[in-house]
């Protein structure tokens, strides 16, 4: 799929992903906020903000069709504005997946608890740093722009499964994070070319273990 080089409309968005009518509507709600909240909180780059729907909106989504048919349960790491996080609470089934935003920051989690009621999202919000949560087990953490990709297996090896999977977004430098990144830890990767981001990449790892580990 060609990556928009015109800032993305919703309709565009909604031809691109395929989502209702409901879940766009859901979605422009959430963008609204993000303008109005953006001036107080400093959620994004205000340069990125002219082209919401593709940097934000589109890049989040991307997501949705590469978790597990049968869902489960999802942590987002360092949540910021709600990007994945927020984007797949709204846009996936409530019934099969269960969305954990995790962000240290309390205004930014004031943001995402307003976003999580206004758009009935459904995600579960966490005002803390991911280390505090040992009890939440996922299926698929996610990431975006928070971390190198090493230092985010670490953060993600506190709350996922033996068996569960890490999506990562990243930008140009994916393939230098990915090569600092095997020397320290044993992965099964795929790459999937981002929908949103010419020179991006989503990393999907799985088979996640530590080279120290006995």
């Amino acid at each position: 799929m060609k990556i928009p080089s015109q800032p993305l409309k919703p309709a565009d968005f909604q031809a691109m992903m395929g989502v209702s009518n409901g879940v766009l509507e859901r979605l422009e709600a959430y963008v609204a906020l993000l303008r109005k909240w953006q001036p107080k909180v400093n959620l994004v780059a205000n340069r990125s903000l002219k082209d919401v729907w593709r940097r934000h909106i589109l890049d989040s989504a991307q997501l949705g069709p590469l978790l597990p048919a049968a869902g489960g349960v999802v942590a987002d790491i360092g949540s910021g504005a709600g990007f994945p996080g927020m984007v797949l609470a709204i846009t996936q089934d409530h019934d099969k997946a269960e969305i954990h935003l995790i962000e240290s920051n309390q205004r930014k989690c004031a943001f995402l608890m307003e976003v999580n009621r206004m758009t009935q999202a459904g995600a579960i919000i966490h005002h803390c740093r991911v280390e505090n949560l040992p009890e939440l087990k996922a299926d698929v953490v996610t990431a975006r722009g928070v971390a190198s990709m090493g230092k985010l297996l670490l953060y993600a090896n506190s709350v996922l499964k033996k068996e569960g999977q890490c999506l990562f977004l990243k930008g140009k430098k994916w393939r230098e994070e990915l090569t600092e990144t095997k020397k320290n830890w044993i992965i099964k990767e795929s790459l999937i070319p981002s929908l949103s981001e010419p020179l991006g990449m989503v990393v999907k790892l799985e088979e996640i273990r530590q080279r120290n580990d006995s």
